[in-house]
């Protein structure tokens, strides 16, 4: 009996390790990715708004996004195939998905821009309640790899239509292993 004890103790320190690793790497990445987004000076303006905007989502600013948002606007995760349209809706999923949420932050790797539209390619980083994700009374961190796209209405400064684009099957193995 003592070896079955002693490999499921080495199971779950060896999963505390990853979760330590994969914690770690989430924040040499940020440290990476800190200078490319602080100097928004030399960013085209549609970056700068872009940047703005994904700062308040990821901040729960609501006061911030309703600014952002009209009743025209659309929030779409296309590989959830959830879509989400006018301010009061999108506000609302939101407040819902931000709910207990510790951290989360979205560490840009890569951003340009085509007029209006503002591709970002990185990783969402989440650290909150697992029930969302089917693990009730954890608390579950994830970085989900993903392509936001904002298409934006410069002369009021709002979104026009937001998009994201993730890789759920990383997001489900990591959640595997916690």
């Amino acid at each position: 009996m003592a070896p079955v004890s002693a490999c499921i103790r080495f199971e779950e320190k060896l999963k505390e390790l990853t979760m330590m690793i994969s914690r770690c790497l989430c924040l040499v990445l940020a440290f990476i990715c800190l200078p490319s987004v602080a100097n928004t000076k030399e960013m085209p303006l549609e970056q700068q708004l872009a940047v703005k905007y994904i700062q308040a989502v990821t901040d729960h600013d609501y006061q911030a996004l309703y600014a952002f948002y009209d009743r025209n606007s659309v929030f779409k995760d296309r590989t959830a195939g959830k879509t989400y349209t006018g301010r009061r809706h999108i506000i609302s999923f939101l407040r819902r998905a931000h709910q207990g949420v510790l951290e989360y932050g979205f560490n840009i790797e890569h951003m340009f821009n085509s007029g209006s539209l503002v591709v970002m390619i990185g990783s969402y980083h989440y650290r909150g309640p697992g029930d969302q994700f089917g693990k009730p009374g954890k608390i579950i961190d994830l970085a989900i790899p993903g392509v936001t796209t904002v298409k934006l209405d410069m002369d009021n400064r709002r979104v026009e239509k937001h998009e994201d684009l993730m890789d759920y099957q990383t997001m489900a193995d990591q959640l595997a292993v916690q």
